[in-house]
């Protein structure tokens, strides 16, 4: 399921950025799955295991689209921190310095998780 996982956040991603980047996007932001770094995939994979551990425990219905994007952006900066040791500022920013289009993004890549958790079960 990891590699399945990641994929799966991957492609939210994509299409978040897609969706909610004005421009053309850096080649990395859409980047296929096969020419992701295997750091990311692996962020990827984590990020979307926590989203399903906590979708799994039922109360994600009562949080706000912010609240969402919110977690995915935290628990993508605990990977940030776990793949390098002394990464730039932009990839642990907090919340508020993050752009519109990035936060967006993040909370549909909690909603997709979610749905495919919630139609699972």
């Amino acid at each position: 399921m990891t590699d399945e996982a990641g994929r799966i956040f991957r492609e939210a991603w994509i299409e978040g950025v897609k969706r909610h980047l004005q421009g053309e996007p850096k080649p990395g932001y859409i980047a296929p799955w096969e020419e992701t770094p295997e750091w990311e995939r692996q962020a990827a994979a984590a990020v979307y295991g926590q989203i399903e551990a906590f979708v799994s425990v039922g109360a994600t219905g009562r949080l706000t689209r912010e609240q969402k994007g919110r977690f995915v952006a935290i628990c993508w900066i605990a990977q940030i921190y776990r793949h390098f040791d002394d990464p730039k500022p932009s990839y642990v920013a907090d919340w508020e310095a993050l752009p519109e289009w990035q936060r967006a993004t993040d909370a549909d890549i909690f909603e997709s998780v979610e749905q495919r958790v919630q139609h699972r079960s």
